[in-house]
């Protein structure tokens, strides 16, 4: 019994230690009627570090009744200075036989997708990051969260 406890210790030291990189990870709740084409999520970051380099990932959390294979996400970015960045990204959730890819438990899926390797931020202050679906659906369905998830570079 004590040996369990000891284990069970151990694996939650090890987890709690894991994620020491993140600078920002927060997730923002899909409407439970669906995601709407014109409707943003949004994401306010405030970047301290301008030296280092910082890997930035989209979690996407969808359930089994998600209609897609894929994802397509239409991004901007908006600096401190106003500079705005644009950009899309398309990933998929589920493999060509539609087993979904990530993790999973029951009927809800998590799927981490790196968007951007080894980037700087060269000002500091508060960046703001929108996500809009990009998906020929005016309403997409089966989506739960969307994630931002930003961890300092090794």
């Amino acid at each position: 019994m004590m040996l369990k406890k000891w284990t069970f210790f151990c694996m939650l030291l090890i987890l709690s230690s894991c994620g020491g990189n993140d600078v920002f990870y927060q997730f923002e709740s899909v409407p439970a009627n669906g995601w709407h084409q014109d409707s943003a999520i949004h994401f306010d970051v405030n970047i301290a570090d301008t030296v280092s380099h910082f890997n930035v990932y989209v979690n996407v959390r969808n359930r089994g009744e998600y209609p897609h294979q894929n994802l397509w996400l239409f991004i901007e970015q908006q600096s401190p200075d106003s500079t705005v960045l644009i950009d899309s990204i398309n990933f998929y959730l589920a493999d060509q036989r539609g087993k979904w890819l990530g993790s999973g438990v029951g009927s809800v899926f998590e799927m981490p997708v790196l968007y951007r390797q080894q980037i700087q931020f060269p000002d500091s202050g508060a960046y703001h990051f929108s996500f809009r679906q990009g998906m020929r659906d005016s309403v997409l369905v089966g989506l739960n969260d969307l994630g931002l998830r930003i961890e300092k570079a090794n």
